[in-house]
């Protein structure tokens, strides 16, 4: 099991904590100074109120001051860095004490956050030699597969003055079947069909710009089609369309040197879900967990 270092979770919930108004406590909260103990256990800078500020925390927390200091590091600015140090773990056990961390959503979300994030940090996979890139590539193909261009003929049916709300809907079923029948897609088109206010180029289109002109609902039912396919009816909006498949290119699988850095990135993220999702089975395994049988009713329902 991981955990967030005491340091990260003091940075953390320090800006937090300071925003909910605990800074207003500070005086009762912070000692005057230290007491300064030999006997602190191995590998600890301080112990506040039980808690251990790890001096490989400290020394990182000198490090960041001093990369953003123009003038060398004394022993005062050392002390500085424990001293907030020491103040973020006691404004931390304040806001635990005074139940923030349970009752402010800022602050959990936070939390959750932090932890997600740690978890994913621990999951990063080792670079990827070259034959598990292979591997991935292979059994992903049609993941980073290119979906080829098509050629669309589009009908539109729009509501006509005088005509009931189903009008649009029996003009496009009469069109499929006429189309279906081999009817020339022209003269249903003239007879049926209504006019665009931005016409279509007429020719081979990715999906991406198909999607421009006919939205994404009668995109996805396009791509579906094959070559000479005619659709059924396919509602959009106020309209109704019917597509004809006119020609369409093959899927394109791309080879891995083109699409390396995308197997990569997708390796990396698959293995955080992975380890993410792995991380909070077995909190719920370990945890005792009692839910009400009707708390996920709709209410009102039966």
């Amino acid at each position: 099991m991981i955990g967030l270092p005491p340091a990260r979770h003091a940075r953390a919930l320090l800006g937090i904590g300071a925003a909910a108004g605990l800074l207003l406590a500070v005086a009762g909260i912070v000692r005057p100074g230290p007491r300064f103990d030999a006997n602190l256990p191995a590998g600890a800078a301080a112990v506040v109120e039980g808690t251990v500020i790890e001096e490989e925390a400290f020394e990182r927390a000198v490090g960041l001051f001093a990369a953003d200091s123009k003038n060398p590091i004394g022993e005062d600015d050392r002390r500085h860095v424990l001293d907030r140090m020491i103040e973020e773990e006691l404004l931390v056990q304040r806001a635990r004490e005074l139940g923030i961390d349970e009752h402010d959503r800022r602050v959990r979300t936070l939390l959750v956050q932090a932890m997600i994030d740690a978890i994913l940090a621990d999951a990063q996979p080792s670079e990827p030699t070259r034959a598990e890139l292979e591997e991935f590539h292979r059994e992903n193909r049609g993941y980073f597969a290119r979906t080829g261009r098509v050629h669309v003929r589009p009908l539109r049916f729009a509501k006509r003055e005088g005509e009931d709300a189903d009008g649009p809907k029996r003009r496009a079923s009469e069109a499929a079947a006429r189309l279906r029948a081999d009817d020339d897609l022209a003269t249903v088109a003239d007879e049926l069909a209504d006019a665009w206010i931005v016409p279509m180029p007429d020719g081979l289109l990715p999906p991406t710009k198909l999607r421009e002109y006919l939205g994404p609902t009668p995109t996805l039912r396009a791509i579906e089609l094959e070559a000479g396919d005619t659709s059924e009816p396919v509602p959009a909006g106020r309209s109704w369309f019917v597509l004809r498949m006119v020609d369409r290119e093959p899927e394109i699988s791309p080879p891995l040197d083109e699409v390396e850095g995308e197997v990569r990135s997708e390796m990396q993220r698959r293995a955080g879900d992975f380890a993410l999702r792995s991380y909070l089975d077995g909190l719920r395994e370990s945890a005792q967990v009692h839910v009400r049988p009707d708390v996920t009713k709709v209410p009102g329902t039966s």
